[in-house]
């Protein structure tokens, strides 16, 4: 079974791209059904690759091999996943967490594989691999051997691939984790943690928040679980506070606190960071440090006009909370907010408060997230810290 593109419609896959959309097709040869191997060829049967079809779907094919004589079988997927696990012990040798898999960047278009200590979350968000994943299943405990797998398809984006929403232990039955990141111990849980259980993505960011916040009054907003208010307070903050809307995540984040020892320098308290933020400049409160680390604002082209002006408030309320010569942290995972476009809003909010902003660092995800440089659809994560005057 064989996929024909229009003309012109394959220079983006040649270069790199492991996307096939449905408005780019001219002919199908047979009659492949969803999650069927197809073989994608140019408009003049050059052969491209070879890669999941799903017929309802915008993203049509996506791209396993460009190798003509390599076998799509289980033995393929074994291999795929055995030599991301080898990629990600040499990234971080002594961790007990971190991204196997990583989708399209480690070449399993639709993959996510995060591994928390013993226990083993999985995400399918395309019609083929969601096929494959006992085989899935079978290679990550012949090479891990964990106590518990941990289905979290419960994302929207499943409804594009005409996918059912669930979430679930699939092997096992334990769902709750110990992890040890950067000297910091988490409780992490598996079914009911935001994404997979932990932002596994912000790992380095974390760690390179500490050098700004010794002695200093820090505000860690939509903290979720706690990782940058706990760096604050390891790393000797004099005081830190961590915001976020849901009240079982500040129960989780004051759970990490005491575990480590901290419970004494930080606290937790559920609220809205808007109207908390609006609340602490109506007071004149002030703070030295404030971390940002919303949610995704732009699910969507659709919702980046909306997402734009979320941005611009929330950072327009961080800046006026901000002492003169304090320190913003902050960062968007939205993949439809570009980069230049995170930068503008930061300055512009900057300048709408009477203040300018100077970029001491800016980074993306962890190198166990990888990006491929001909999709920019990988590189969504951006993180900059600001010193603000």
């Amino acid at each position: 079974m064989a996929i024909t593109l229009k003309k012109h419609e394959d220079k983006r896959i040649l270069n790199g791209h492991l996307w096939a959309f449905s408005n780019e097709i001219q002919k199908i040869d047979g009659a492949p059904k969803a999650g069927d191997i197809v073989e994608l060829t140019s408009h003049n049967g050059l052969f491209i690759g070879r890669g999941f079809y799903n017929p309802s779907s915008l993203i049509a094919v996506r791209i396993l091999t460009r190798n003509p004589d390599e076998i799509i079988d289980d033995d393929f997927f074994q291999k795929k996943i055995t030599s991301a696990l080898q990629l990600r012990t040499q990234m971080y040798p002594d961790a007990d967490s971190y991204r196997i898999v990583h989708g399209e960047s480690d070449f399993l278009p639709g993959l996510i594989v995060d591994r928390y200590n013993d226990l083993i979350s999985v995400q399918t968000f395309s019609f083929g691999i969601d096929q494959k994943l006992n085989v899935v299943c079978d290679t990550l405990e012949s090479l891990l051997h964990p106590r518990a797998i941990v289905e979290r398809n419960d994302a929207p984006v499943r409804q594009l691939e005409g996918l059912a929403e669930k979430k679930g232990i699939i092997r096992g039955s334990e769902h709750r984790a110990m992890i040890t990141e950067n000297d910091i111990h988490y409780s992490v849980d598996l079914l009911e943690g935001q994404k997979t259980g932990f932002f596994l993505d912000q790992r380095e960011n974390r760690k390179s928040f500490r050098r700004y916040v010794k002695g200093q009054r820090v505000l860690d907003c939509f903290c979720n679980n706690g990782g940058f208010a706990l760096n604050a307070a390891f790393a000797g903050a004099a005081e830190t506070i961590g915001i976020d809307i849901s009240e079982t995540a500040v129960g989780i984040a004051s759970e990490n606190a005491k575990k480590n020892n901290l419970d004494s320098r930080v606290r937790f308290e559920p609220a809205d960071v808007f109207e908390y933020l609006k609340g602490a400049v109506s007071k004149g409160q002030k703070f030295n440090v404030i971390n940002l680390d919303p949610p995704s604002f732009a699910k969507n082209k659709k919702t980046v006009h909306k997402a734009k002006r979320g941005y611009a408030d929330l950072h327009s309320l961080a800046l006026s909370a901000l002492q003169p010569g304090g320190i913003l942290a902050t960062a968007s995972c939205s993949y439809h907010i570009f980069e230049e476009t995170f930068l503008e809003i930061i300055n512009d909010s900057a300048r709408g408060a009477g203040k300018s902003v100077s970029l001491l660092e800016w980074h993306g995800a962890a190198p166990d997230h990888p990006i491929l440089p001909a999709m920019p659809e990988t590189k969504y994560l951006k993180f900059g810290i600001f010193r603000v005057t």
